[in-house]
């Protein structure tokens, strides 16, 4: 009895099932891409990122575009930000005894701490608010999710480069107070650790403002804080902080990279303790932040 069912279903599929086309009628089929959770705590597919590079470039030139639709100055706020606050710093902390003892102009050595800074505070506020701001974007087509931020902190490196001119023109007009040395080829390398602090702080808050909307009101006090926590910014360390502190402050990424920055740019000697331990930090935090952004980002979709 069981050998006939069997006979019988076995006849009923080749009866239903249609004839194989031909092979030179078959229409090629495009590839099929199966797109599955990961769970868990994974690292970056540096793979997928490079496949979808020409994204990258292309949301890095939409935000410098939509940064300056419509405005009258254009690029040129990137330099008034720094100089701006380079005036209020002169007229008043530049005034201040013992505040300042540096061989160059406190206008030059003020500049030069503000314009790695300017970068890194608007890298990280970019950061941590874009994948909120790209909403349309992640609900609609897959791609990878740290691309988001990523390209908010390109969009900065872009305001960085012309801000940057600037500081090249004020150190030829204080060229009697600059000396050039061989520190001035470790400014890239300075600077790149700086944009994997900012990338990681930035992708950290990225995700944790998609969960918690507070902090888009926390990262601005936040940006805030931090440059008064830095004070190599604006004023020499040695006036305000004795050894112990000089070996506790760089545990601040920020500190570190830009006092080292600027005095590989204006020729004074290179703190090697603290660009080595703020750039070991810059590393951490990036790892940090892409393992919790990764382990986050699947959930962007349903909660953002």
């Amino acid at each position: 009895m069981e050998e006939r069912v069997s006979s019988a279903a076995e006849i009923t599929i080749e009866e239903k099932t249609p004839p194989a086309a031909p092979v030179s009628d078959r229409v090629a089929e495009p590839p099929v891409t199966i797109i599955e959770r990961q769970p868990g705590w994974r690292l970056v597919n540096l793979r997928e990122l490079w496949r979808y590079r020409e994204l990258l470039f292309f949301l890095v030139w939409r935000d410098v575009k939509v940064r300056y639709k419509q405005t009258v100055l254009g690029v040129a706020w990137s330099v008034l930000q720094p100089l701006a606050t380079m005036f209020v710093f002169t007229l008043f902390i530049g005034q201040l005894p013992n505040a300042y003892t540096a061989a160059v102009p406190y206008q030059l050595f003020v500049f030069a701490g503000l314009l790695p800074w300017t970068f890194f505070a608007n890298a990280i506020g970019s950061a941590g608010g874009s994948v909120v701001g790209s909403q349309n974007l992640v609900t609609k087509v897959y791609f990878p999710r740290l691309i988001i931020p990523m390209g908010a902190v390109g969009a900065n490196l872009v305001d960085f480069l012309v801000a940057f001119a600037m500081l090249l023109v004020m150190m030829v007009y204080y060229h009697n107070d600059v000396a050039l040395t061989p520190a001035l080829l470790l400014v890239p390398l300075i600077f790149l650790f700086l944009v994997i602090a900012a990338l990681g702080v930035g992708t950290l808050l990225a995700a944790l403002t998609v969960a918690y909307r507070d902090f888009r009101y926390v990262v601005p006090f936040m940006i805030q804080f931090w440059m008064f926590a830095t004070p190599t910014i604006y004023l020499q360390v040695e006036a305000v902080v004795g050894p112990r502190g000089r070996t506790l402050l760089p545990l601040n990424p920020a500190y570190g990279l830009i006092s080292n920055f600027r005095q590989a740019m204006l020729g004074g000697d290179l703190d090697w303790y603290a660009l080595g331990v703020s750039a070991a930090v810059s590393v951490f935090m990036l790892l940090v932040g892409c393992f919790y952004f990764r382990r986050v980002e699947r959930s962007f979709a349903d909660i953002i």
